[in-house]
């Protein structure tokens, strides 16, 4: 799906953001974002026996 986007679509959809959420909180917002991207990735890596 992403892979159709291609680098004018980003880039497109980088100005959307900034235009829409203004520039000082984007920063907040990737931080956020990526912080809660590790935590899925870690609690799918995570290997721990189911309860059943």
């Amino acid at each position: 799906m992403f892979n159709q986007i291609g680098v004018p679509g980003i880039i497109l959809l980088l100005i959307l953001g900034l235009i829409v959420f203004g520039a000082k909180n984007l920063p907040s917002m990737g931080r956020s974002l990526g912080s809660a991207v590790k935590e899925f990735k870690e609690g799918i890596s995570s290997k721990e026996p189911n309860d059943q």
